[in-house]
């Protein structure tokens, strides 16, 4: 074998021929792997060295002999490999390690944002004080460190950064890269942080009337307006109407389905639409662009928080989106008889006890139609226009 016969030979094995049980393996694809056939300790087993171009001909053949060597002098050099691999990955620094953590756990995060926010604030809070260090080396004190000057910059996320770089020890942990996690609470022995609840700002029930027109008469992207008034009318969560797909909208039954796993409490949601509801969509269907999303952005993505944000902040309205959604549950409470419960249910709440949401298996659907046509013919009547769009039926 040669290393310019390496690159021809068809598909097959091909023995090396030095005697050192090395092989080439040459796939229908085209794709060429270096193997070796060794007996260690009286077995006869086989020995990935890597694949061709990345592994050259003369390389597989050092490693092979080295190999050899080892079990000849009755060794096992596939225990070694293990053995480097294993010290090797314990010279992985913290930045590594989180990286890597990031990667294995992204797939059980349920939002699409959290692994850039997971990697985003550990680069930001913990990176500066220890991420060039290696992970084994890393001790309680470097951490806390890292978390209370986090603290006297961003109390609220502080937290999530504490509980992130715990998820990096545990994974390091569970590798192997380290004997005990420096960042549980008993070893960082933290001051206990007193968080301010930050309330969203909503406006009284009687003027989100207003702000839907205040909107509507602004020279915003249509998309945004929209998604705005549709915010409004379903009583929905931000992100909820944001990512909102014409699939999951049944304009002839008036309903939006929300499929579980884009709701916050992982469980399918059905929206009821009332008239204006219906009548927002059917604008929005001449934004129809290829994506699927029912509020596409001009750019055809989807829109972000902060647009959605903005435009309310800079139209002078006092109220966050979020906000909207306690302007409507206030106005319930003062302006209908529905029970609570119904109400909830309207913002995808969960019942807090556990057994009696076992048992309460019904969504309240219908119940919910009457009361968000109510919200519709309220916001309307305000503006004179209950009868086009609301009339009870």
């Amino acid at each position: 074998m040669t290393a310019r016969s390496v690159a021809a030979l068809p598909p097959g094995r091909y023995p090396d021929g030095q005697g050192t049980g090395l092989i080439l393996r040459v796939l229908d694809s085209g794709r060429r792997n270096w193997m070796q056939r060794l007996t260690i300790h009286g077995r006869r087993r086989d020995i990935g060295l890597g694949g061709y171009p990345a592994v050259l001909l003369a390389e597989a053949r050092e490693t092979a002999l080295a190999n050899k060597r080892v079990a000849a002098a009755g060794g096992d050099p596939i225990s070694e490999k293990r053995k480097a691999k294993a010290e090797a990955a314990k010279r992985l620094t913290f930045a590594e390690a989180a990286l890597r953590t990031r990667d294995e756990l992204a797939p059980s995060w349920k939002g699409k944002k959290e692994p850039q926010a997971f990697l985003s604030s550990l680069k930001t809070y913990a990176f500066p004080y220890f991420g060039s260090t290696d992970v084994a080396d890393v001790t309680s004190a470097d951490i806390r460190r890292a978390v209370l000057a986090c603290r006297e910059k961003v109390p609220n996320l502080s937290v999530k950064v504490q509980h992130r770089i715990l998820s990096v020890f545990k994974w390091s942990v569970a590798e192997g890269l380290r004997d005990t996690n420096p960042a549980t609470g008993d070893a960082l022995a933290l001051p206990k942080l007193e968080l301010k609840q930050k309330n969203n700002r909503a406006l009284p029930y009687a003027d989100v009337a207003d702000a839907i027109e205040t909107v509507k008469a602004s020279k915003a992207w249509a998309s945004t307006k929209l998604a705005i008034e549709f915010t409004i009318l379903t009583a929905a969560r931000s992100g909820e109407v944001r990512g909102a797909r014409w699939e999951e909208v049944d304009l002839g039954n008036a309903v939006w389905i929300i499929p579980a796993e884009r709701m916050k409490m992982n469980r399918e949601h059905r929206v009821p639409l009332s008239r204006r509801a219906v009548e927002v969509l059917r604008q929005a269907e001449v934004l129809r662009d290829g994506t699927g999303l029912v509020f596409p952005s001009a750019r055809g993505k989807q829109l972000s928080d902060m647009t959605l944000s903005k435009l309310v902040r800079e139209l002078g309205i006092n109220s966050t989106v979020h906000g909207f959604r306690s302007s409507f549950r206030t106005w319930a409470q003062e302006r209908t008889n529905v029970p609570g419960e119904v109400a909830e249910a309207a913002l995808a709440h969960v019942k807090a006890d556990k057994v009696e949401a076992a048992y309460a298996r019904s969504d309240l659907f219908q119940k919910r139609r009457k009361l968000m046509e109510q919200w519709c013919n309220y916001l309307f009547a305000l503006r004179g226009e209950v009868v086009r769009i609301g009339a009870q039926s």
